[in-house]
């Protein structure tokens, strides 16, 4: 169904993809957008080995939210700050899911992950408290079930 990935010497393990999909802050959401044109968004998100899901918070209306509402098949995309060896040039690891979205209705769930969320970014604990009262009832909450995922170490020279 999805391809596989051409420059398998490149191709790095499930554990790191999962290593890089915790550490990293940044991601790259891709939906289908209006007339069938891609939309792709930097986005925080958030992902939980335990359900193997990424999380991703939003407001509840527009692009993103139209285009999903639409289409529920979505590319995410994220990366690690790579590391230096021998020289100036960087090995980097990136990740690529494919994946369907869906909007997190249940409640408790929610709650959880965009706490979690929060103690991800956040520098304190009372600092995401303080958030989780004033804004959770306007957050929108989407959860990315991977479909196929690839990992990839590259080296930049």
């Amino acid at each position: 169904m999805f391809r596989e990935m051409r420059r398998t010497k490149q191709q790095t393990t499930r554990e790191e993809c999962i290593r890089v999909l915790t550490e990293a802050k940044r991601g790259v959401l891709s939906v289908i957008g209006d007339m069938g044109y891609p939309y792709a968004v930097p986005v925080n998100f958030l992902y939980d080995e335990n359900d193997d899901k990424v999380y991703i918070h939003c407001s509840k209306s527009g692009h993103k939210i139209d285009a999903l509402n639409s289409n529920d098949k979505v590319c995410f995309t994220t990366w690690d700050n790579g590391y230096q060896k021998d020289d100036w040039s960087y090995y980097v690891t990136s990740v690529i899911i494919m994946g369907r979205a869906e909007f997190v209705t249940d409640r408790d769930t929610a709650y959880d992950r965009v706490r979690r969320f929060g103690l991800k970014y956040y520098p304190s604990e009372a600092e995401v408290d303080v958030e989780m009262e004033r804004d959770f009832s306007r957050v929108n909450l989407i959860a990315v079930k991977p479909e196929h995922m690839t990992g990839k170490l590259v080296h930049e020279k």
